[in-house]
């Protein structure tokens, strides 16, 4: 588990991302809007049981799929072939250098004072439309993803994975993905999409929280403040529609000491601070701190739990 946890992040930090014609989160966006078009003229109900089916048909395929993969890799080519296709897979379910570069080139953006290069950048990291978003909420959004991506796109496929090796975090990433792709309240996804962004919600919940802790850690050693960051998290963490979002990015906002805000949702932080590409910059250096912090205090942690248990069963 730890070498295919360490040549999984050697294949991130070297190579980045596969690419989408075998990338595994494609695969599954893909099967999910075929899939999503045979309830789209359905009722009410039969919506959000198909969205319940739907959900539970990608997990299956793609972390059933990933288990039978390594199953046969074992048999066929023994451990080193089979330790080789487990980081890859890992790798694809997790993004530490994509999200890096999308901060730099938006903090450049921004230096520059081209917006209009910075809302394109960010049209591929957020939900909402960059072209509504003033300058100062352009970089809001930024930290604001920057903060909330740490969670979906590092520690929690790295936290499932802990617990159940590679199909835990496909089945983790399964679940993100069909959550980003129909977890809408829209009127075509308001109901297909209701379980799963509840199952997102529910399985975001504890590395979340454990990420958000982490950056006010962080701010201990990175330029911030530990103890705003404390504070703003536990005055901000609730004012979100989401359950987990406002956790890491009030503990963001604490520990930069700025003010993030979606207009008309939410405002999280004091607004001690002018926003600058500054903060998207040691946002993004939070990020890898954060994610170093989590491997060392929980996935190596759980991942020796884990294997402990399982020598004492067998």
């Amino acid at each position: 588990m730890l070498a295919v946890l360490g040549l999984a992040l050697l294949i991130d930090f070297s190579l980045g991302e596969p690419p989408l014609q075998v990338h595994p989160t494609a695969w599954m966006g893909w099967l999910t809007t075929r899939l999503c078009r045979v309830a789209l003229r359905c009722d009410p109900r039969t919506q959000r049981a198909y969205g319940a089916f739907l959900s539970l048909a990608i997990i299956l395929i793609f972390a059933g799929g990933a288990y039978l993969l390594l199953e046969a890799a074992a048999r066929l080519f023994g451990d080193p072939i089979q330790i080789a296709i487990a980081a890859v897979l890992l790798k694809s379910t997790f993004s530490i250098r994509l999200m890096y570069r999308y901060a730099a080139q938006l903090a450049s953006a921004v230096r520059r004072s081209d917006y209009t290069q910075a809302r394109a950048i960010l049209r591929h990291i957020v939900r909402r439309d960059p072209e509504q978003l003033n300058d100062c909420q352009v970089i809001s959004a930024g930290v604001e993803t920057i903060a909330e991506s740490t969670a979906d796109g590092i520690t929690s496929p790295l936290f499932y994975f802990a617990l159940f090796g590679i199909p835990g975090a496909f089945a983790y990433r399964a679940i993100n993905t069909l959550d980003s792709m129909v977890g809408y309240k829209t009127p075509d996804f308001v109901n297909i999409g209701w379980f799963p962004a509840r199952l997102d919600s529910i399985a975001n919940w504890l590395p979340a929280r454990l990420t958000a802790l982490l950056t006010v850690l962080s701010a201990i050693f990175l330029p911030g403040s530990a103890s705003d960051s404390w504070r703003i998290l536990l005055r901000d963490r609730n004012r979100t529609e989401s359950w987990n979002a406002g956790w890491l990015m009030s503990a963001m906002a604490g520990a930069l000491k700025v003010k993030l805000e979606k207009p008309g949702s939410y405002t999280l932080g004091d607004p001690n601070q002018s926003l600058t590409e500054e903060h998207l910059t040691r946002a993004a250096r939070a990020m890898l701190l954060n994610t170093v912090l989590f491997l060392f205090f929980v996935v190596i942690p759980v991942m020796m739990t884990v294997r402990m248990a399982r020598l004492r069963i067998g």
